[in-house]
């Protein structure tokens, strides 16, 4: 069961760039497309939202260590 959890972000990423494009498209950064995601998004986009920001905090935490 371990090994099916084991490359979870990889296949997360599957289209990178992704919410950068919608960001832009928006006419926003993409911190303030995660900070403030305009409504009516869909559950893809919030599901790569919320992606960021988990990859944003291990990010932080690795280089605390």
């Amino acid at each position: 069961m371990a090994k099916k959890k084991k490359k979870w972000i990889a296949k997360a990423i599957s289209d990178p760039g992704a919410l950068t494009r919608k960001a832009k498209a928006a006419d926003m950064t993409v911190a303030a497309f995660i900070a403030h995601p305009p409504k009516g998004i869909s559950a893809t986009t919030r599901r790569q939202i919320n992606l960021a920001k988990t990859l944003k905090k291990l990010r932080s935490k690795k280089k605390k260590s």
